[in-house]
């Protein structure tokens, strides 16, 4: 693990700003945190992993305000990564005010936001990378990607993930998983990997016709004179959480027998450290960890958990290297017959002022977004207040997202899917094409409108809340619970199946919910096919044009009981 002197030294960098806080400037904040303070670091062994995952098409550095829930159940209540805010900021020691606390939490975000800058931008990555590299030398070193990483943007919907496999092959990545990869359609995917040139492994995908392993799941590497086996996973539920008919004839899952039996071939075959690369999520990991014996390090994505360094679980490290491009995951083994003896780790903050952009990177990025650079910069309005998209119940861009839906397709109550995914605009800032397309990028944008009853909207509530609050995380799927526009309920994440959602009232004009009673009802993103409505885009565009400063309603309430 990274040593508490290091890190009490990174979480100190800014004490001088937190001194005066809340009247710092921005450039103080800058100053008290250098590139080399990032990459301040006790090397430990012969090999280091870096980790990316989940970037979600973002090329230049953004704005991504963690949330302000994210409750853990059964076992995983109030444990990491389910700690948010001052609690976050307790358990690992860090100064409010802080570099790291504005990296890790939506304390003060708005003001610690315009103090520190956006974080991320794969220019910046880049320099990071390399001078890891340089530190370590390339033979020690394993880059890494967990996926969502295509997705996600104007430029990655119109290049159909052309411009983020371009970038990426520029870090020089040894292997990588995927998600919403596979919402480019399966001809497209395999396009993509033909040009990526290394390896897209997932063992636990299969041809539903031969049940022949559709990928591969294992790459071997040798790093510092140590036998690797990177064995792949990919989002397990994709074909539920996604349109299945974008996958036809595969099957995915979680298959842990399947885990096992890769990792006892990789040690059969010489192999001395095993990493799985996976996209289950954090939760799901850590029972793989607890499940399949003889993975040494687990590097975990798509619930975009960010924590400041690696837990260990059993004889398992477990990291995750957050969303939106923030961080760089590092993990350094000494590795000594064919075991782990010691480690050391990191999650390092990618702060766009700090960090000097690599010229190389920096005009690839500027000659993929040519094309598009005028319509991206496009501005159709202006946040009223910050607009943010994280959180296990509301985010204030889905608030503007159901506000648009209710009124630009006339239904009482709006539905907008719980996706992670989504930068953060501050009050004030213009609204581009960028930016909305942000918190909309998809290949299945169509806005429905239909009849549902009372019952029925109940049952869409239960059945994603058991999705995210099941004490079972195998029975888990990521992402947060459905925003709801236009009605009001309460949850209790803790009951059984069924009976967590009550008190379900339709907010325009304080009336219950009638179970047998109809409600037209708006959303996006359904995974049925032949979906009739406008795209979500285009469909945003209008009202915020229409709205000019955007203020999301605050009509609507979810009471959460039962959690701390």
């Amino acid at each position: 693990m990274r040593s508490r002197r290091e890190f009490l030294q990174l979480v100190s960098i800014s004490a001088g700003v937190f001194s005066t806080y809340p009247c710092f400037t921005a450039a103080a904040a800058r100053q008290q945190l250098t590139q080399d303070d990032l990459l301040s670091f006790d090397a430990k062994g012969q090999v280091t992993l870096l980790h990316l995952t989940d970037i979600h098409g973002q090329l230049k550095p953004v704005y991504f305000r963690p949330p302000s829930e994210n409750f853990g159940v059964a076992d995983f209540e109030g444990r990491p990564p389910h700690l948010v805010g001052q609690d976050f900021l307790r358990h690992f020691k860090i100064e409010p005010g802080s570099a790291l606390a504005y990296a890790h939490t939506m304390v003060d975000y708005e003001s610690l936001a315009r103090a520190y800058g956006r974080l991320g931008g794969l220019d910046r990555t880049a320099t990071l990378i390399k001078a890891i590299r340089a530190e370590r030398g390339d033979d020690s070193v394993l880059l890494l990607d967990g996926g969502d990483t295509w997705q996600g943007s104007y430029t990655s919907l119109k290049t159909q993930g052309a411009d983020m496999v371009s970038a990426m092959k520029l870090l020089n990545p040894d292997a990588m998983v995927g998600h919403w990869e596979f919402t480019f359609g399966q001809d497209r995917v395999e396009e993509l990997i033909e040009e990526m040139g290394y390896p897209f492994l997932g063992g636990n995908v299969f041809d539903t016709e031969w049940d022949e392993q559709v990928f591969e799941s294992t790459a071997f590497f040798e790093r510092g004179g140590v036998s690797v086996a990177v064995i792949g996973q990919h989002f397990p539920y994709t074909p539920i959480a996604n349109p299945r008919y974008m996958v036809e004839g595969w099957s995915f899952g979680i298959r842990p027998g399947q885990i096992q039996a890769n990792v006892d071939a990789a040690r059969k075959n010489g192999a001395e450290l095993i990493v799985f690369l996976s996209h289950n999520g954090f939760d799901v990991d850590r029972k793989v960890a607890k499940t399949v014996s003889g993975i040494d390090v687990i590097l975990t994505g798509h619930t975009h958990d960010a924590i400041p360094q690696a837990i260990k679980i059993k004889n398992t490290l477990l990291l995750s290297s957050g969303s939106h491009g923030k961080f760089l995951g590092r993990v350094d083994l000494k590795v000594e017959s064919g075991r782990v003896v010691d480690a050391a780790s990191t999650l390092i903050p990618i702060f766009s002022d700090v960090i000097q952009s690599d010229p190389e990177m920096s005009t690839h990025i500027d000659e993929l977004r040519e094309p598009f650079e005028a319509e991206c910069n496009r501005v159709i309005g202006k946040a009223g207040s910050l607009l943010y998209r994280r959180g296990n119940f509301n985010g204030s861009w889905d608030d503007v997202i159901c506000d648009a839906i209710r009124s630009e397709r006339d239904v009482e109550i709006a539905l907008s899917p719980g996706f992670r995914w989504g930068t953060t605009l501050l009050s004030g800032q213009d609204i581009t094409i960028d930016d909305m397309y942000s918190q909309t990028s998809m290949n299945y944008p169509s806005v429905y409108r239909m009849e549902f009853t009372g019952k029925q909207l109940k049952d869409i509530l239960e059945d994603v809340c058991d999705n995210l609050f099941n004490p079972d995380p195998f029975f888990q799927q990521g992402g947060d619970m459905v925003r709801i526009g236009g009605m009001s309920y309460r949850c209790a994440p803790k009951a059984a199946m069924g009976r967590r959602i009550s008190e379900m009232v339709l907010t325009r004009t304080g009336a219950p919910i009638e179970a047998q009673k109809k409600y037209t009802i708006g959303g996006w993103g359904s995974v049925n096919p032949n979906t009739i409505g406008p795209a979500v885009y285009d469909l945003l565009e209008s009202y915020i044009t229409a709205q000019g400063v955007v203020t999301p309603s605050s009509d609507q309430w979810v009471i959460v009981d039962g959690m701390n």
